[in-house]
């Protein structure tokens, strides 16, 4: 279910052929690429982007991804990916995500990834405050 007490984005893609496997279904590892599609987009639509995050210094390494899957995608269809932050902490955050068909609104999959800061050498960091204002800030409804 979409929470409506925080900012969702929202980006549709096309489903490549590339992207599915002999049955011309999407494969269930692309989910995971359509999610972090998904977080890009949300971080544009918020007005950052990744990039400047890697600029300070750190990364956001997926510590756990998990996915639901409700009714396959197939080749050449359109998806709606919705992207939202479901939580905060000092260390790391979750993102929530439904998959759906672009058309109908039929639900292809949900799901969540954990994400923990670490700096370049791969140590555990806090979240920069400057980003752990943005991203608590994401949480509040437009």
């Amino acid at each position: 279910m979409l929470p409506t007490d925080r900012f969702v984005a929202e980006t549709v893609l096309w489903v490549r052929y590339a992207e599915t496997d002999a049955m011309r279904i999407v494969h269930h590892s692309q989910y995971l690429v359509y999610f972090e599609e998904a977080r890009s987009e949300y971080m544009r639509q918020r007005g950052e982007n990744y990039a400047r995050f890697e600029e300070d210094g750190f990364n956001l390494a997926v510590t756990e991804a998990h996915v639901r899957y409700a009714r396959p995608a197939v080749y050449g269809q359109q998806i709606r990916v919705r992207c939202w932050i479901a939580e905060v902490q000092s260390r790391g955050m979750r993102f929530g995500y439904q998959v759906t068909h672009a058309d109908t609104g039929d639900v292809h999959a949900t799901g969540e990834t954990r994400h923990i800061c670490v700096k370049r050498d791969g140590g555990v960091a806090l979240i920069p405050p400057r980003w752990r204002d943005w991203a608590s800030a994401s949480t509040a409804p437009e």
